[in-house]
């Protein structure tokens, strides 16, 4: 069976050299910039909160959250070299992935929840922040907590569902860039009853003293624990009411910097459907290239969130696990050719709700199926030849020593989706790995049947999640 494998994979890749071989490849330019030094950076967040008066924006029906590129440094991480930096958060990428594939494989959902419709309200916004600095390869948004309202980070997730944040007093708290939330100095903290409708709705609930009580557990071991109830959130100057969250007093695990978790899932209780009835059910976002600079963009709820340039592909369901997102992958191309191995077939969701592709803010680097992955990087290899080879770094093992170069060619990549083909730039799938001129091939593959598009994939595309129209885009160069 192995000898098999081998051969076809070998014929596979035999036909796509055949085809580049009598056509002309295509190529893009990618413009090298070495992974930044680490730079402790002062925040004034009442002075970033109050930046822009999304003045574009309609003041009826949506929600904007301005996005910005700025890396925290946590305590441990002054005197960390970027290349171990990155190391970090390739590693916590990895048990990320491995904990969304053991979740989607279990056909169980965690960490949903139910809750109840926001009555409408004026437009609001939030700065959000990069956390590679501290390891993360994940965004920030910086939210108001309580009457009056405390600025704290809250981490931004489409593949979960639930919004949540650590309260003192803690039994067990990882530490976190602000000051504990405390729900005691909040005249609008209001624990949810024991057997209320709301608590009876909780996937994972128990009662102490009549309060009911949330348990989110992850894959990766990380859970929190604590009081279900409901609070006041606030988006530069803009209260939303009677928010459903968790405040956990036990939170353990790989959670990093951030306060909590603003979960935008399809689920229950996820901020969407929360804001879902006010907004028509449609947010996007684009994330800044964490390497690139400090500019703006936004996470956008309402009917400015569909951009006109946006291509899309209709959202499948999974009747399994309603938290991701999944999209339907057809196929790949490198250099304007398509990859013969990489077909529909390794992508399929089955009727037991296994395999599938999900779109992932939380993800940084997209995971492939391994046959799938193989074939795309036997594929780009061969298109960039000409570029020297360095060692593999981390879950990399397609990297390429650039050091003295300004500017190299590179072979094209586009991903296929239902109805969407969506080019990627060159930066967003060779990146710098170390401030020396590594640069690696930002795919990997998995031994699992579910496939994730991550974060880095999406950098500048502005991601559209119209769950009214059960569709999602991606509209190039959509963070101005």
């Amino acid at each position: 069976m192995e000898g098999k494998t081998i051969s076809l994979s070998f014929l596979f890749l035999s036909l796509f050299a055949i085809y580049v071989s009598s056509t002309s490849l295509q190529y893009q330019t990618l413009l090298l910039h070495s992974l930044p030094l680490t730079q402790l950076q002062s925040l004034d967040f009442d002075a970033q909160l109050l930046s822009g008066d999304g003045s574009d924006l309609d003041p009826d029906n949506t929600l904007s959250l301005q996005l910005h590129h700025v890396d925290l440094v946590s305590p441990s991480s002054f005197n960390a070299t970027p290349h171990a930096l990155f190391k970090l958060r390739l590693q916590r990428d990895a048990y990320r992935a491995k904990a969304i594939s053991d979740l989607a494989a279990a056909n169980a959902t965690v960490g949903r929840r139910a809750g109840k419709p926001h009555a409408g309200g004026r437009d609001f916004s939030s700065s959000v922040f990069s956390g590679l600095s501290q390891g993360s390869g994940e965004y920030f948004t910086r939210i108001g907590v309580g009457t009056p309202p405390k600025y704290v980070y809250m981490v931004l997730d489409t593949g979960s569902d639930v919004v949540w944040i650590q309260c003192s007093p803690c039994k067990k708290c990882y530490t976190q860039s602000d000051p504990v939330f405390d729900p005691s100095k909040s005249s609008s903290f209001l624990g949810v009853a024991c057997g209320s409708p709301l608590c009876r709705r909780l996937d994972s609930a128990s009662c102490s003293r009549k309060k009911c009580l949330y348990q989110v557990s992850y894959g990766d071991g990380s859970f929190t624990v604590g009081d279900f109830s409901t609070e006041t959130l606030t988006f530069r100057g803009t209260r939303l009411n009677n928010v459903a969250l968790g405040c956990g007093h036990d939170n353990e695990g790989l959670f990093v910097g951030a306060a909590g978790l603003l979960g935008l899932g399809r689920g229950r209780l996820s901020f969407p459907t929360q804001a879902g009835r006010r907004f028509g059910r449609k947010f996007s976002y684009c994330l800044v290239d964490r390497s690139a600079s400090s500019r703006p963009s936004y996470l956008i709820f309402g009917e400015s969130a569909v951009s006109r340039t946006a291509v899309f592909t209709p959202l499948v369901n999974n009747p399994k696990l309603d938290t991701f997102y999944y999209v339907e992958l057809t196929g790949i191309s490198v250099g304007g050719a398509r990859v013969p191995a990489i077909s529909p077939s390794l992508f399929k969701l089955d009727a037991a709700g296994d395999g599938g592709v999900i779109v992932d803010s939380g993800t940084s680097v997209t995971r492939l199926t391994r046959p799938a992955y193989v074939a795309l990087r036997d594929a780009f290899r061969m298109g960039a030849k000409d570029l020297k080879r360095a060692p593999d770094f981390s879950l990399f093992d397609t990297c390429f020593d650039l050091s003295g170069k300004t500017e190299v060619k590179v072979p094209t990549v586009v991903m296929h989706f239902r109805g969407a083909d969506v080019s990627l730039p060159a930066s967003n799938y060779l990146i710098p790995v170390d401030s020396d001129g590594t640069f690696c091939f930002a795919f990997a593959g998995t031994m699992s049947g579910l496939s994730i598009i991550g974060n880095i994939q999406q950098q500048g595309f502005r991601v559209v999640f119209d769950l009214a129209g059960s569709r999602l885009g991606f509209a190039p160069r959509g963070c101005a």
